[in-house]
């Protein structure tokens, strides 16, 4: 398996990163169009997760001073668990830092905070609600 993650600059790259994220999560999990595509696409790094060539995850990628915040991290059904989204993970991490942040956040759903946590985020704050999925806020301290 031959995964490359990269973030998104021509326009068949932002393609494929919205193709996805419309196939997580407005498909399979029945998140309305205008919650998941909103205002801050243009203030966002994106990234693009291939595997063999075709396009299997995404995540999206906002900087406000020295935090870094994590969106839209999502991997194709038929490829979680073969560890894309950590790559996707790093490869974000690793621009934030690029960027001079010194923490990630990310809202991550429930059904993912082992994921996360594996990574070495902390969950930080009470369960929320956002598009009617729950979820917990996390943090990562970066090495910058």
């Amino acid at each position: 398996m031959t995964v490359t993650v990269k973030q998104a600059e021509t326009e068949e790259e932002i393609a494929d990163v919205f193709s996805v994220r419309r196939t997580v999560f407005i498909n399979e999990q029945n998140v309305p169009e205008t919650i998941e595509i909103d205002e801050k696409e243009d203030q966002s790094l994106h990234f693009i997760a291939y595997k063999d060539q075709r396009p299997a995850g995404a995540g999206r990628l906002r900087l406000e001073d020295k935090k870094a915040k994590a969106e839209r991290v999502c991997v194709l059904t038929s490829l979680r668990n073969t560890g894309i989204g950590a790559i996707i993970m790093n490869e974000m991490e690793n621009k934030a830092v690029e960027c001079g942040a010194s923490v990630m956040v990310l809202n991550a759903q429930l059904q993912a905070l082992s994921f996360y946590s594996g990574l070495g985020y902390e969950a930080v704050s009470d369960i929320f609600y956002d598009a009617g999925i729950e979820h917990k806020t996390m943090e990562k301290q970066l090495i910058s």
